[in-house]
């Protein structure tokens, strides 16, 4: 939904270019990689200063009725270390942010599993960048 009126239009939209210090992922976990609704789809990006996540996003999709930030997660990662300690606060959090929904794409609790997984994957390939793991899930 935009603020736009009948007569307006959308002429264009920017999307500033990532800096260097901004480390950003998504992904999406559904039954085929292509053209098919997603069970869980969840973008990352965070901003790292000496070890520190001085700035950190998270969305994800599939976990509430629309696309939604997850702001307790991303309140538990800013000024942290970037360590496990602080992945795993960021993963109990998601629980405070949604109350997944059940569909037949997979139930809530598969969504909320999911969606703490994807993050763990997200700090796994931030330290470990010449790895990119690739994981096909089936509802």
């Amino acid at each position: 939904m935009t603020a736009r009126q009948e007569s307006e239009f959308i002429e264009k939209i920017i999307v500033p270019r990532a800096s260097a210090e901004q480390l950003f992922r998504a992904y999406k976990v559904s039954k085929r990689l292509d053209d098919d609704i997603s069970a869980v789809c969840a973008a990352f990006n965070i901003r790292l200063e000496n070890g520190v996540i001085a700035d950190a996003r998270v969305a994800f999709g599939g976990m509430a009725a629309i696309p939604k930030r997850a702001s307790a997660c991303e309140t538990v990662l800013r000024n942290a270390p970037f360590n496990s300690a602080t992945l795993e606060r960021a993963c109990a959090a998601l629980a405070e942010d949604f109350t997944p929904l059940s569909d037949f794409r997979a139930s809530k609790e598969y969504r909320l599993l999911s969606a703490q997984n994807l993050l763990r994957k997200y700090f796994i390939e931030l330290q470990t960048p010449h790895i990119e793991t690739r994981v096909t899930a089936y509802v």
